[in-house]
């Protein structure tokens, strides 16, 4: 498990440096609960928030924020680490939980087909 840990955040560090700030290309649209997802239970991550809280991957699954956070120009918003905050998810089938020592909160849902290239934000 720690060595699979170790590779999504080998993947997502490695994606965030070579495409800026990534995200998939696929246009978010509704999640759907026959999205097929991992089950975790409290697994470290870092959750790339430089272009604000939108989306988190987990494994080969991508999840959308309900509801995405920012600044306002793209940005995450005060209280929050810039490019990672680190903390806990919990995937229980569609959903996503992150959850972090300063008691962020964020609930995320799969998104079926969010996998290919990066978009770059602004």
């Amino acid at each position: 498990m720690a060595e699979k840990i170790r590779l999504s955040l080998l993947t997502v560090t490695l994606s965030a440096v070579l495409c800026g700030c990534a995200g998939p290309v696929t246009p978010m649209t509704g999640a759907s609960p026959e999205a097929p997802t991992p089950n975790a239970s409290g697994m470290p991550i870092m959750l790339y928030t430089h272009c604000g809280i939108e989306e988190l991957r987990v494994d080969d699954t991508f999840f959308i924020a309900e509801t995405p956070l920012n600044d306002g120009q793209g940005n995450p918003p005060p209280g929050w680490g810039n490019p990672y905050q680190a903390g806990t998810v919990t995937v229980s089938g569609p959903l996503a939980v992150f959850r972090d020592d300063s008691g962020h909160v964020v609930t995320f849902r799969a998104r079926p087909g969010a996998t290919g290239l990066p978009k770059i934000c602004s």
